[in-house]
């Protein structure tokens, strides 16, 4: 993972800052920004700004796939053909859901 971007700076460390928390003289393992610490806690808060980002985009993605699983549900074909292909989709959809909660609970 690459260091600090000049969005993530401009949001992210320039405003932690300017609200008096105090950048430690190490880094951060995984992207390398500067460690802070406020309110007697150590943290990267470009990683943290990442995996919230992270976590809003797997949330809309899951959103998205809920609802297109609930349009697929409300209206099944009375064809056997059909019915399975749609019931096939669907559980496809299901893997995705389950696959994303997966990545949301390791982050």
């Amino acid at each position: 993972m690459k260091g600090p971007t000049e969005e993530e700076i401009r949001k992210v460390i320039m405003p932690l800052m300017l609200s008096g928390a105090k950048m430690l003289d190490r880094h951060c393992p995984k992207c390398g920004s500067p460690l802070f610490e406020k309110n007697g806690k150590v943290f990267c808060p470009v990683c943290e700004y990442r995996a919230k980002n992270r976590k809003e985009k797997v949330q809309e993605f899951e959103e998205i796939l809920l609802k297109k699983l609930n349009e697929l549900a409300s209206n099944l074909p009375d064809d056997p053909e059909e019915l399975e292909k749609r019931l096939s989709v669907m559980e496809r959809i299901i893997d995705l859901i389950e696959k994303y909660r997966r990545l949301e609970g390791s982050t």
